[in-house]
């Protein structure tokens, strides 16, 4: 008999599991460093498709959208321009204590008549407009019966 040592089929079997073992770890973590990837068609359930949602950056801009700040809306000396100054208006003065005014062609009727209100201090009881035919806005201003046209006239300095 020879000197070398007998070997049996367990001890050879868990010799050749460790290395076994040890590749397959070696397979798997490089698996998991790489990524799965699944090949193969999806399954649609829907009729419809929709887009996924992707992500969406805050905006950081460089510059102001908007080069100059924006103009202020209608104040009360812009909704005014002047009051007009025709025997047509004085007559309506006189007669049916109107005020008529010239007015920003966007002014609308409840800002003339606040415009009228904090200017001059006095109630309007209605205001009608009309567009003249050069493009300006004209407002006849109805005062109430608490206040004369007149007066306020000669205080706004038509008269």
């Amino acid at each position: 008999m020879s000197g070398k040592p007998k070997t049996t089929k367990a001890t050879k079997t868990t010799k050749a599991a460790k290395p076994a073992t040890a590749t397959k770890a070696k397979a798997v973590s490089k698996a998991l460093k790489k990524g799965v990837s699944k090949k193969g068609t999806r399954i649609h359930t829907k009729v419809h498709f929709y887009k996924p949602t992707t992500l969406k950056h805050t905006r950081k801009p460089k510059y102001q959208n908007r080069s100059t700040p924006k103009k202020p809306s209608l104040e009360k000396h812009t909704v005014i321009k002047y009051p007009l100054t025709t025997e047509s208006s004085m007559k309506l003065i006189e007669d049916s204590n109107t005020l008529v005014f010239i007015v920003d062609i966007k002014a609308n009727k409840r800002q003339i008549k606040d415009a009228v209100r904090e200017l001059y201090n006095i109630e309007c009881e209605k205001v009608n407009t009309l567009i003249t035919p050069r493009g300006l806005k004209k407002s006849y201003i109805r005062l109430s019966k608490d206040y004369d046209a007149l007066d306020v006239a000669n205080r706004v300095g038509v008269i």
